[in-house]
């Protein structure tokens, strides 16, 4: 099994990052302020501008550290890696696949996904008590089990996509009842850009879990640019756009819980004129070491049946799917959060 190793997150903008022979270094207006050996790191991900030496983006290559750049807002940038691993033939393979099963695979990526967003509600049932007679949200269940079984009976994108959006838009109708901390409110999802706290963590984290799962994909040798769902578009991880869509309910739920155990604060975000909200340097801080600590868990892999953590969920998935590629298993086992 993969060595779960550390994500280092840069969130302040002052800082620029170096080499010194095996070690990855950290500066401020050019004084050393921590120091890190490349073998405790997975990938390092920039939310600043000041970037790195062009030494060490080397180093980052050849040691298959990938290395991802977003503004301090979350929006991602580029990305530096030293290819995709594995030999020719599995990408032949993926874009073979992906062709003749790619219907398949979308409708059961949807329908999973649908089926772990019903968790999300389900488990907010279960932990408060209050929202359990509360008839709303049980029609927004039994509609988005409708959905879900509609996406697995669907033969064209068309039909998938308008399941998804109907279960999306049921979903985060009812998402902010699931917020206790009645502090914050949510409206409907918004994300160009986000117009609430709640929205602001959401995209903030679908960006870092969506590399994480790029970085995954890469490391079992497929390409994350060729997916099966999301349509191509340069520059845009479709297959990690694709597999991150079956977990986006855990995002969902960590977001709910950091906001209703008071985790987050009014102080923990930048409110612009235009009525965007983003998280600050505190909030990002807050959010990535609670998102550190959640990857850190065990959890039983639903398909597995064997404990891991949770955050190399990511690493399972991609290599489910490339023993699916070559034929080593008969069908993709999509990612089922359990209650």
């Amino acid at each position: 099994m993969r060595k779960l190793l550390n994500t280092i997150y840069v969130t302040n903008e002052d800082v620029y990052l170096t080499l010194d022979d095996e070690n990855l270094v950290c500066k401020i207006n050019g004084k050393k302020i921590m120091r890190i050996p490349f073998d405790n790191i997975e990938s390092i991900v920039c939310f600043n501008y000041q970037g790195c030496s062009p030494a060490l983006m080397g180093k980052c290559a050849e040691k298959l550290i990938p290395i991802s750049f977003l503004t301090p807002t979350g929006k991602y940038l580029a990305k530096v890696y030293a290819g995709t691993r594995g030999n020719v033939h599995l990408r032949v393979a993926q874009i073979d696949v992906f062709r003749e099963k790619d219907i398949v695979l979308a409708s059961n990526t949807v329908a999973a996904k649908i089926a772990n967003n019903i968790n999300v509600i389900k488990r907010s049932l279960h932990d408060h008590s209050d929202l359990r007679e509360n008839e709303r949200i049980l029609s927004v269940i039994d509609a988005m089990k409708k959905s879900a079984h509609a996406a697995l009976q669907s033969t064209t994108y068309e039909e998938i996509l308008g399941h998804e959006g109907s279960a999306a838009k049921q979903y985060f109708s009812i998402f902010g009842e699931m917020v206790t901390n009645k502090r914050y409110t949510f409206t409907y999802r918004n994300k160009r850009p986000p117009l609430d706290e709640i929205n602001s963590v959401l995209s903030f984290l679908y960006t870092v879990y969506t590399n994480e799962y790029a970085g995954a994909l890469e490391t079992v040798g497929l390409d994350s640019y060729i997916g099966f769902f999301h349509k191509l578009r340069s520059g845009r991880t479709s297959l990690a756009c694709d597999l991150v869509e079956e977990t986006r309910c855990i995002v969902d739920r960590f977001t709910i819980s950091m906001f209703n155990l008071n985790m987050l604060s009014e102080k923990n975000f930048y409110y612009d004129e235009s009525g965007a909200v983003f998280l600050n340097d505190e909030g990002r801080k807050k959010v990535l070491t609670k998102w550190q600590e959640k990857k850190r868990t065990e959890i039983i892999h639903p398909y597995l049946k064997q404990k891991i953590h949770f955050g190399l969920v990511p690493y399972v998935q991609a290599n489910l799917l490339a023993k699916y590629v070559r034929g080593e298993i008969a069908e993709y086992p999509c990612y089922i959060n359990k209650l």
